[in-house]
């Protein structure tokens, strides 16, 4: 589960420049029906705001853009993502590895359980990532680099994304594109994540190697019929598996992006929003936060 955690909460970790483009699925791109993932929109007498959740690497080709979500495009001023600026490969890395990288740790392969060690290896080779390159990584950068890589034979596109198509449509149109955060902001809740969390998220990334491709698909079935407790279910097992990690990577934020949305419904206008739909799922979903403070949030898709 912790591969669906990170496709569906970090849209800067899974785009960077690191693995390319990946091959293309053409027949299943044929086959896929529309999808209609979820939209919901919270409003008053001046002020709009849609609430999107996306995947940040999907195939290739897949329709997903329905004429409700084109027309909540058109009709808003803006585009909020969890993160702007990501289309600048060179920097979000640069961010990364100033992030991830420290001198002196012991071999990747001696920071887990020997019984671990020839998955990690075949891990590391499956990715085309040389094991010596992972080294000086902290252990959260390198779990997140060999969950990327672990994805690479599975038919996506990380320039196919759902924010970065976003990104292209809103700029297209001359609209203003900001982030709720920023690449600092999101590598560093990883960066700051206790040595306990950091070892769970490098051990389950090893586990659950050989699942990659029905875990996704699981997913990205829920996202494309916008299934809200079947996405929600994605996370039952990281809140028992690490507390900290759901905390920290999801709760915590969802209470800030839930009071950066309540500060904006003073303002009139009308603003979409996409975020990974992991936070938009669940009993600590923004949407739910928002209820709390005593907003009416209507699916309208």
């Amino acid at each position: 589960m912790i591969r669906k955690f990170l496709i569906a909460l970090c849209a800067s970790l899974l785009t960077l420049i690191g693995f390319g483009h990946f091959e293309a699925d053409a027949k299943r791109q044929k086959e896929a029906p529309q999808a209609r993932p979820a939209l919901w929109l919270l409003a008053d007498k001046d002020t709009k705001i849609y609430l999107f959740g996306t995947i940040h690497l999907l195939p290739k080709g897949l329709a997903w853009r329905t004429a409700k979500l084109e027309a909540a495009m058109a009709a808003s001023d803006s585009l909020v993502l969890e993160v702007a600026g990501l289309e600048n490969r060179e920097h979000t890395a640069a961010v990364m590895m100033k992030a991830a990288v420290t001198r002196g740790l012991p071999p990747l392969v001696d920071r887990v359980p020997a019984d671990k060690r020839p998955k990690l290896e075949q891990l590391a080779k499956d990715a085309g990532v040389p094991l010596a390159y992972l080294n000086v990584f902290e252990n959260w950068a390198a779990a997140i680099t060999l969950a990327v890589g672990s994805l690479k034979d599975l038919g996506l596109e990380p320039d196919e994304g759902a924010e970065e198509q976003l990104r292209r449509a809103f700029t297209a149109a001359k609209k203003p594109v900001t982030g709720l955060e920023t690449a600092e902001q999101q590598f560093g809740y990883f960066d700051n994540l206790s040595a306990d969390a950091q070892q769970t998220l490098l051990i389950s990334t090893i586990d659950e190697s050989s699942d990659a491709k029905v875990e996704f698909e699981k997913m990205l079935g829920a996202w494309t019929t916008g299934d809200e407790k079947k996405m929600a279910l994605s996370f039952d097992d990281e809140l028992k598996l690490s507390p900290e990690l759901f905390d920290v990577l999801l709760k915590k934020r969802n209470a800030n992006w839930a009071q950066w949305i309540d500060d904006r419904m003073d303002k009139p206008g009308t603003i979409f929003i996409g975020v990974g739909a992991g936070h938009l799922a669940g009993p600590d979903s923004v949407q739910r936060m928002l209820k709390t403070r005593g907003f009416k949030v209507k699916r309208v898709q």
